[in-house]
């Protein structure tokens, strides 16, 4: 039988297994691991080891008790009964100490003289652990009236302001790698194959019914030439997915459904397109972009 002992040690052992994996899978952000099917399988492999250790660990301590003599189990009953029952006199004895308060069959050395209708008082000592208190803060209240008063460092609005400048800071450096906060200023165009595999994916569910599977163009323009209507290139693109086509015409506006993330993968997969061949390419609309030099 497992003793509550053991259920403790097992989920600590899970807790700390948990955090563990997390970190080492995403260290930037370890809670995006709950929707990770990779972490999963190894957690639950890891929770199974530990189980079977715990298993065993149990199973072993019940057969060396089974194998002590009966004398022997008395003993060792008795020393586990002793060990539960003072477990904590370590701790009541700090208590103790940190309220320096006498006992009650004590009392009797420290009850002041005066009384009033029978309510005596006793002359009880602080409790260390106030007095210790007391003087550190008269201590901090020194140097911290030192320190800014005297010899006038930092105060509240430059701290306030140095924060906000180095917030900004590491907004910006965690905007560089976090595509799903993507906007028509900083968006780039994607390269990687998962992202233009998923802007396929986004193309085929949302954009076909319009442009076509090649992208040819039916109801919509062709998106494989170089004409564009609103403007070529990432961002015209972007913007075009996201707010929709020409007022009143044209196409509507994504942003509602789809994520800046999604809304760049996709308008990245429209331009790795340029130059395929549709089966039946519509004729160009628009003017003909061309792409500023970059100096």
């Amino acid at each position: 039988m497992r003793t509550t002992n053991s259920y403790i040690r097992f989920f600590i052992f899970l807790g700390i297994s948990f955090g563990i994996l997390a970190y080492a899978i995403a260290p930037e952000q370890p809670l995006v691991v709950i929707s990770n099917g990779l972490f999963w399988s190894v957690f639950i492999v890891v929770a199974i080891i530990g189980l079977a250790a715990e298993v065993c660990v149990t199973a072993l301590k019940s057969v060396l008790y089974n194998s002590l003599k009966e004398d022997q189990k008395k003993i060792y009953l008795e020393n586990k009964a002793y060990k539960k029952e003072h477990r904590y006199d370590k701790l009541r004895a700090i208590y103790i100490k940190l309220l320096a308060s006498k006992p009650i069959e004590e009392e009797h050395e420290i009850i002041l003289e005066h009384n009033y209708d029978g309510i005596k008082e006793l002359d009880n000592d602080l409790p260390p652990w106030w007095v210790y208190g007391f003087y550190a803060s008269i201590i901090f209240a020194a140097v911290y009236l030192i320190r800014f008063e005297v010899f006038s460092d930092y105060n509240q609005v430059e701290e306030y302001t140095t924060e906000v400048a180095e917030a900004k800071i590491a907004i910006e450096e965690y905007k560089k790698t976090a595509k799903n906060l993507v906007d028509i200023n900083t968006v780039t165009l994607l390269t990687e194959v998962g992202d233009l595999k998923s802007g396929k994916t986004t193309f085929n569910e949302k954009c076909i019914a319009c442009h076509k599977a090649d992208a040819g163009g039916g109801i919509g323009p062709n998106l494989t030439d170089e004409f564009w209507i609103l403007g070529g290139g990432i961002k015209n693109v972007f913007k075009t997915i996201s707010e929709g086509g020409r007022s009143g015409k044209g196409m509507v506006p994504w942003k509602a459904e789809l994520k800046p993330l999604q809304i760049a993968q996709v308008a990245s997969y429209v331009l790795s397109l340029q130059g395929t061949t549709p089966a039946e390419p519509k004729a160009p609309q628009g003017d003909k972009w061309i792409p500023e030099k970059v100096e």
